[in-house]
C-alpha cells in the first residue's frame, strides 16, 4: 500500500487550478465558462477567502479558490471553487458551501457562484444544496457539483479531450484505482506521461502536467527508478528531452520545497490559532508565552496547546502546561 499525503494532494490541485482556471471552468462548468468575459481577465482572492473562512470558523482545504471575474453582462462576480478531496462523506458539506457563500456576499456585497468538485470514492454522495424552512420563510442554496468518479465510465471522452483537466481527471482516477497496486500504478504513470507528448501541448504544459502526475502517483523507490529510466529512454526515442536531466531534477526539488512550505504553513497557522484563542479569552498574552509558542515546531504539541488554550482556567495554568511540554522535549 502506498500512502498519499492529503496536504500534497490539495497543493497539487491548487497549482493546476491557478494555472488552468479557464480550462477548469470550460471542462467542468461550461455554463459558468460561457458567462464569464475572459477578455477582462480574472484575479485570485486568497486573502478575502481566508478572512471569510476564519470568520466562519470552518476548516478550509488548500484547494479552495476564490476568483474575481467579469460576467458578460458587464458586472463583477466572484466564483468560489471548492475541491473536496477527502475520501469520506461529510454530512455538513452543503452547509459549509452555504456559509462560505453568504459570508462572502455579506462581507463584500458581490454575487457569488459556488462550484464544487467531489473527488472522493463514495458513488452516492452528491451534496448539491443546503436550505431550511421555518414558518413560511425559506432559505436555499443550490450549486453545481461534479463527481470525478463519473468519468470512469467516460474514459473515451477523457482520452479524446485536449483540455488539460482531462489528463488531471485520468490521473486522479488512476491514483485511486492503484492505491494497493504499485505495478499497476507504474503502468498508468508511464502511460499518462507518454500521453502528454502526443496531445499537442506546449513544452511548459507538458512539464506542468508531468509535475501533477509525478506529485500524485507516488511509487516505491525501486519502481520510481525504473519509471525515470523508461521516461529517459522514451524521450530519447522521440527526441523531446523535456522532463529528464536538469528539468526533472528541478521538478523534484520544487515538489520537495512545496511539501516543506506546506508543513511550515500548517505549523504557522497552528501557532497563530493558539495565540488568537488566548487573546480572545485573556486579552493580554505575555510576550514570553508568545515567543515560546512561536518557537514550538512540533505539530502534536501545537495541537495540545490549541486544546489547552481553549480550556485552561487561567493564563497561569496554560503557562504551566507550556513549561511541562518544554521539559519533556528537552
Amino acid at each position: 500500500m502506498m500512502a498519499e499525503s492529503q496536504t500534497d494532494y490539495d497543493s497539487a490541485w491548487k497549482e493546476v487550478l491557478e494555472r488552468y482556471f479557464e480550462e477548469f471552468t470550460a471542462f467542468f462548468f461550461p455554463q459558468a465558462h460561457a458567462g464569464i468575459d475572459w477578455d477582462k481577465g480574472f484575479e485570485f482572492l486568497d486573502k478575502e477567502l481566508q478572512q471569510v473562512v476564519r470568520d466562519a470558523e470552518l476548516g478550509r482545504r488548500l484547494a479552495d479558490k476564490l476568483v474575481k471575474v467579469w460576467s458578460r453582462d458587464g458586472e463583477e462576480a466572484w466564483v468560489l471553487v471548492h475541491i473536496e478531496v477527502q475520501g469520506q462523506v461529510d454530512r455538513n458539506f452543503g452547509k459549509r458551501m452555504y456559509v462560505y457563500n453568504y459570508r462572502l456576499f455579506d462581507r463584500y456585497d458581490r454575487r457569488v457562484a459556488t462550484l464544487a468538485v467531489l473527488a472522493d470514492t463514495q458513488p452516492d454522495w452528491r451534496p448539491d444544496r443546503f436550505g431550511y424552512d421555518l414558518w413560511g420563510s425559506r432559505v436555499r442554496l443550490e450549486f453545481p457539483v461534479i463527481k470525478l468518479l463519473d468519468y470512469e465510465s467516460r474514459w473515451n471522452l477523457l482520452e479524446e479531450s485536449p483540455n488539460p483537466f482531462a489528463v488531471i481527471v485520468m490521473t486522479h482516477l488512476k491514483v485511486q484505482a492503484t492505491y494497493h497496486d504499485a505495478q499497476g500504478r507504474l503502468h498508468w504513470k508511464l502511460k499518462l506521461v507518454k500521453m502528454l507528448y502526443h496531445r499537442g501541448y506546449r513544452k511548459e504544459d507538458i512539464l506542468e502536467l508531468f509535475r501533477f502526475i509525478d506529485w500524485l502517483m507516488v511509487l516505491p523507490e525501486d519502481l520510481e527508478e525504473g519509471f525515470a529510466e523508461a521516461i529517459r529512454q522514451y524521450e530519447e526515442d522521440i527526441k523531446m528531452p523535456y522532463v529528464t536531466s536538469v528539468e526533472r531534477k528541478g521538478i523534484q526539488q520544487g515538489i520537495q520545497q512545496g511539501i516543506q512550505q506546506g508543513v511550515q504553513q500548517g505549523l504557522h497557522q497552528m501557532r497563530e490559532a493558539v495565540i488568537e484563542i488566548l487573546e480572545a479569552r485573556f486579552e493580554h498574552v505575555p510576550r514570553s508565552i508568545v515567543t515560546t509558542i512561536h518557537r514550538t515546531g512540533d505539530l502534536p504539541t501545537l495541537k495540545l496547546l490549541v486544546k489547552k488554550a481553549a480550556t485552561a482556567g487561567s493564563l497561569k495554568e496554560f503557562r504551566e502546561t507550556l513549561q511541562d511540554l518544554q521539559k519533556r522535549a528537552e
